[in-house]
């Protein structure tokens, strides 16, 4: 079995080759020139990295052309919420003109495999409370150009899907966190700080909105779930994966200075609120579930140790 996986580098992405790799899958992956490789440093000898940049369509279709993988793992994109007020034509460009280019690779060169389209829990959007917990049917309010960005990479898996027959299946996760997710995320950041904390730093930590409720799952069992996904699920359809629990972002950061020893006290820094963000977003997975087995195992606790863990090896 060989497989593909744009954003190899990334933090889903050097998960998902972890556990291609325990399966004993041929793994290659799609990194730009000087990309940092830190996240599969510790496995480049099993991994085979192929120069590509999802937003240049002939490297994308040489890829795809010489490797002809049976499983392709769409993870490629700019994928910070924030960051996509702040540059939302590149985050348009590269998220929707990537995802473009690898369909129309596969589509040009005539090569049979499943594709797997990362989606987002945040095409959903605005989402009413009558509406709780989402299914994959309801309606699409992106309040951002990311959650946009992804909106549309979802209906050209479905276009792709139904004119030339490409088998696309695209999953929308929840948020997911652990071991190597970047420092400007939520929990990455509460790790990171904490870290820093017991290392010497001022003991303050800096936060933004506290009061939004999240769906949380390990990026372990997450990828397990994009797998799971090729594996079991019908084409030209939409699938949440989610733990179906919703956990303020507040009850994080509590969980986070439990494990450690400092007295740490918090303060809201403005910069780190968004322009809109949104109150709640818990997902229904009960379909995903029903179709693949999946079911995440990892405890959020333990989550949230390993991530304070890798950062204190960091810091």
């Amino acid at each position: 079995m060989r497989v593909l996986i744009t954003g190899i580098t990334g933090f889903a992405g050097s998960h998902l080759a972890e556990l291609c790799l325990s399966k004993d899958f041929e793994v290659y992956g799609t990194a730009r020139h000087r990309s940092r490789t830190e996240n599969i440093d510790h496995m480049l000898r099993d991994v085979r990295l192929e120069s590509a940049d999802v937003r240049d369509g002939y490297s994308i279709q040489r890829v795809i052309s010489r490797v002809k993988p049976h499983y392709l793992f769409h993870l490629a994109a700019q994928s910070f919420v924030p960051e996509s007020w702040e540059a939302p034509s590149e985050t348009l460009s590269t998220n929707i003109i990537g995802c473009t280019n690898i369909l129309e690779a596969i589509r040009c060169t005539g090569v049979d495999c499943k594709v797997q389209i990362a989606g987002s829990s945040e095409e959903y959007g605005l989402v009413y409370k009558r509406e709780l917990p989402i299914k994959e049917t309801n309606p699409l309010r992106p309040l951002s150009p990311y959650g946009i960005s992804k909106v549309a990479e979802d209906f050209l898996g479905w276009q792709y899907w139904k004119s030339f027959g490409i088998k696309v299946v695209v999953t929308r996760a929840f948020n997911h966190t652990g071991p190597r997710r970047g420092q400007v995320f939520a929990t990455s950041s509460f790790a990171k700080q904490v870290a820093e904390i017991e290392k010497g730093r001022e003991p303050i930590i800096y936060v933004g909105n506290l009061d939004a409720i999240r769906d949380f799952t390990d990026v372990r069992d997450i990828v397990r779930g994009y797998l799971l996904a090729l594996e079991s699920c019908k084409g030209g359809e939409r699938w949440n994966i989610s733990s179906m629990v919703g956990i303020k972002i507040e009850t994080i950061l509590n969980i986070l200075l439990g494990l450690s020893r400092m007295e740490i006290q918090v303060k809201q820094d403005s910069n780190r609120l968004r322009p809109s963000d949104l109150p709640m977003l818990v997902g229904d997975s009960s379909k995903f579930r029903q179709a693949t087995g999946w079911d995440p195992t990892i405890p959020l606790e333990q989550t949230l140790e390993d991530l304070l863990n890798y950062w204190r090896e960091r810091v």
